[in-house]
């Protein structure tokens, strides 16, 4: 009975936007007005595993229902961007717990790309360079076709992201410690940065957990670059180059190197640098001379909450 009358009651939408540094969460009411917001661990399952991944998704979501003072049982739809979410399988084990945990909801999980593109552009066609913990470009043409580049983990993927930078900026210490690059600043800094006393104890960091040491190493490599150090600056240039690229690959796969269209960057590595940030925009119009800049107007995580609402607005959408 009580099942009954929480099902009729449901009136709240949550959106959850998850990635390899943290977990944002939105809530919302029945007229799509943010009434709680939340923040948690990471949550994409292929770089912390499904149980950190179920910690964080469940910590935000019970933090914007604590919020507000109503249970789960009131919230009649889920949408989950998650990083990793591009496999049928992560798509099906996040379903299922989401559906465990929010009884009464529709649920749909879809990729932190697809909610970069929806906070971007909505409907619209456009091209979204998503560079946070990851990177990738994703774009869309007004036909509904998709195009993808990068964004396939950070061994193999991953070019000009937080996590990448921070790998070369390690990278570049060693190389200056054995007299076989040039010398950096980040030699000085980078051992008190993580709290260790020198190769031994961070090289078992990174064993143990690399999403810890490399993209937290980046913004010290943003400050450094502002302030000159030629290692941090070139270290920069490359990832700019390489973000440029992602999206140059999407452009050419939509037909789209000749034609103007709007592009977004979306992700944490933006502005925090103003040198990789002009660096970006020379590459990008280098590459994409016709594309231009579109502001984001709303988070991926607020995004999440508006496809929320179509599961259950749009006529025929199944769950």
């Amino acid at each position: 009975m009580e099942q009954k009358t929480l099902a009729s009651d449901a009136s709240y939408f949550l959106g959850l936007d998850g990635g390899g540094t943290k977990t944002e969460c939105v809530l919302a009411d029945a007229r799509g007005r943010v009434v709680a917001r939340a923040t948690a661990g990471p949550s994409n399952p292929l770089r912390t595993g499904y149980a950190r991944a179920w910690f964080a998704l469940s910590e935000a979501g019970d933090r914007v229902l604590a919020a507000e003072k109503i249970r789960a049982g009131h919230v009649q739809a889920v949408c989950a961007g998650l990083g990793g979410a591009g496999r049928p399988g992560v798509v099906r084990r996040v379903k299922t717990f989401l559906e465990g945990s929010y009884p009464n909801a529709k649920i749909r999980v879809t990729t932190d790309l697809e909610l970069a593109l929806e906070a971007a552009f909505g409907a619209c066609e456009g091209i979204v360079l998503l560079a946070g913990t990851g990177s990738a470009a994703f774009g869309r043409d007004a036909s509904g076709k998709t195009a993808r580049a990068g964004g396939r983990g950070p061994w193999v993927s991953d070019e000009g992201s937080a996590f990448d930078i921070g790998r070369r900026a390690v990278r570049a210490v060693t190389l200056a410690e054995e007299h076989r690059g040039p010398k950096t600043e980040l030699s000085q800094r980078l051992f008190p940065l993580h709290q260790c006393s020198g190769w031994d104890s961070l090289a078992e960091h990174i064993a143990k957990n690399p999403d810890d040491v490399f993209p937290r190493t980046f913004p010290l490599v943003a400050e450094l670059a502002d302030k000159g150090d030629g290692v941090c600056r070139e270290i920069m240039m490359r990832a700019a180059a390489e973000l440029a690229e992602l999206a140059a690959s999407v452009a050419n796969e939509l037909g789209w190197r000749d034609r103007s269209f709007g592009l977004a960057k979306v992700g944490g590595v933006y502005g925090r640098s103003k040198f990789l940030d002009a660096v970006i925009e020379t590459e990008l119009a280098r590459r994409l001379p016709a594309a231009h800049a579109v502001p984001v107007q709303s988070s991926p995580a607020e995004a999440a909450v508006r496809m929320a609402m179509r599961l259950v607005t749009a006529k025929g959408n199944a769950a």
